[in-house]
């Protein structure tokens, strides 16, 4: 064999350019490549129909649709299978098989400690089932190496021991860092029963940095709250539990988060939150509302901001989110005043959900708490009637004037009205950081002058981002496609101006 066969980083760089299906030819080729190739295939597992595969044929036979352990696997079964378990990272269930309940009933008979089947597990997505079978196979997954774990829970297929299972996990995975947890529809009668094995192992998950779950009540949140550790929570208020069944009590609070994001089906669930805690210290919060849920008035959202005024740490918060809502909630831009609290904001993004009528300086005062703020995306599209007042290019540049390390920006602003703008030079300046811009259904009628505006406000911009056009909101107005046209207008003369200004940096 050649020497350079024998250096670990070629054998790396030949083993990486070889499909996958290959993977076992090459192993079987020499010893040499057999490790490392086979580290290789078995690092990921799409499925655990993978484990049931390198067993003998005989072992099952299938019975009403069902596999049947005929005889327990012997100790060189044994020896082959945690061959290749031990070199497991990653595993991915995300359908039910009948080759979870087999599998579960070889590894009732494993001669082996259970954590030893899968000593260098590091992350585990389980979406299938959770009957006794699927138990069985976390029992042995669950070790103490797992850093992620994303599982669905279902009100259906869920059985005790799969739960009782879950309740382990603390002690199962003590370094665990991050835990996605879903559902699916939960009757009153489920929900009761599956809570208290959910919440179990909180307090215990010393190390948890990510949370990902839905309402699990007063005393889950409380356990929530003593993990130290916690960065990013992720609560999925939609649950039928919410408002009618949680007591809101009022709780310490969270004082030391990256993110907080909360799924509401009503901006009264999000108040509700939000005056339950003392405070929310947390760089980000995002509230995500469902696409189905009515619009809130005006007064409920100041409300809301107010509540998000009082509650959260002024000083800590920089990014907030609010999206979600098909419809726009007709807003005046002053409902927005209790954020210019938070005057470290850098990014704001309320696109999606309100449809704000403001004026040039409305539109300034509106951002003059947050000269530090890098992204804005008030919004993608608004009604527009005769009733509607949108900002010009003079509140643009206004805006950037007050907010000058912006990146990227969504508004709408009438791009018709050019008095007293100079189309070669807009604001006496240029704004080099933006190179995201998206003005959705802004009004145009001269692509050219719009394009000779922008040009001169952002040298670094090569287009406008047009892809809202494409979404629920934008695809179904009369005036989509000549509008279209108009900004694809837009983009090809700027495209053009980007290839001259090439050409001059190259002359």
């Amino acid at each position: 064999m050649h020497p350079a066969l024998r250096n670990l980083e070629v054998i790396d760089i030949i083993i990486s350019h070889t499909a996958h299906g290959t993977l076992p030819a090459l192993a079987s080729t020499c010893r040499i490549f057999q490790d490392p190739a086979l580290d290789v295939l078995w690092r990921n597992l799409s499925s655990v129909e993978t484990l049931i595969s390198c067993m003998p044929g005989d072992l099952f036979t299938v019975e009403q649709g069902c596999m049947v352990l005929q005889k327990p696997p012997d100790d060189k079964m044994w020896d082959t299978l945690c061959k290749y378990t031990s070199r497991v990272r990653s595993i991915r269930q995300t359908y039910s098989s009948m080759s979870i309940e087999a599998l579960g009933s070889i590894l009732l008979s494993c001669p082996l400690a259970p954590r030893s089947l899968f000593p260098n597990l590091r992350k585990l997505t389980w979406r299938a089932n959770g009957t006794r079978g699927a138990a069985d196979f976390l029992r042995v997954a669950f070790v103490p190496t797992l850093l992620v774990l994303n599982v669905a829970v279902s009100s259906v297929s869920t059985s005790i021991a799969f739960l009782s299972v879950l309740s382990s996990l603390g002690t199962l995975c003590p370094r665990l860092q991050s835990l996605y947890m879903d559902y699916e529809p939960l009757t009153d009668h489920s929900y009761c029963k599956i809570i208290p094995f959910v919440i179990k192992p909180f307090s215990t998950l010393h190390h948890l940095r990510a949370l990902q779950v839905w309402d699990i009540g007063d005393q889950g949140i409380q356990h929530i709250m003593q993990l130290r550790a916690l960065q990013s929570l992720t609560l999925d208020l939609n649950s039928w539990s919410i408002g009618e069944k949680r007591s809101y009590l009022r709780l310490p609070g969270f004082h030391d988060l990256n993110y907080l994001g909360l799924h509401v089906n009503k901006l009264e669930d999000a108040s509700k939150f939000f005056v339950s805690l003392e405070v929310v210290r947390s760089r980000d919060i995002t509230v995500f509302f469902s696409p189905r849920s009515p619009p809130p008035a005006s007064a409920m959202l100041s409300q809301f901001l107010g509540i998000l005024q009082e509650r959260c740490d002024n000083d800590k918060l920089e990014r907030l989110s609010l999206v979600g809502y098909s419809k726009a909630v007709l807003t005046e831009p002053g409902v927005f005043t209790p954020l210019h609290a938070f005057r470290n904001l850098t990014q704001l993004n309320i696109q999606g959900s309100f449809s704000i009528s403001m004026s040039d300086e409305q539109l300034c005062q509106l951002v003059r708490a947050w000269p530090r703020l890098k992204v804005l995306k008030i919004s993608s599209w608004i009604v527009i009637d005769v009733a509607t007042v949108l900002p010009t290019f003079h509140g643009l540049i206004g805006l950037l004037q007050l907010c000058p390390a912006l990146t990227s920006l969504a508004l709408v602003i009438d791009t018709t009205k050019l008095d007293g703008i100079d189309l070669r030079n807009p604001s006496g300046g240029r704004f080099n950081t933006l190179n995201c811009l998206t003005l959705g259904n802004s009004p145009i009628d001269c692509p050219v002058n719009v394009a000779l505006i922008l040009s001169g406000l952002f040298p670094r911009l090569e287009q406008v981002n047009i892809d809202c056009w494409n979404g629920y909101q934008l695809y179904v107005i009369p005036q989509r496609t000549p509008a279209m046209k108009q900004w694809a207008s837009v983009n090809s003369i700027l495209r053009g101006f980007s290839v001259v200004k090439e050409r001059r940096v190259e002359a």
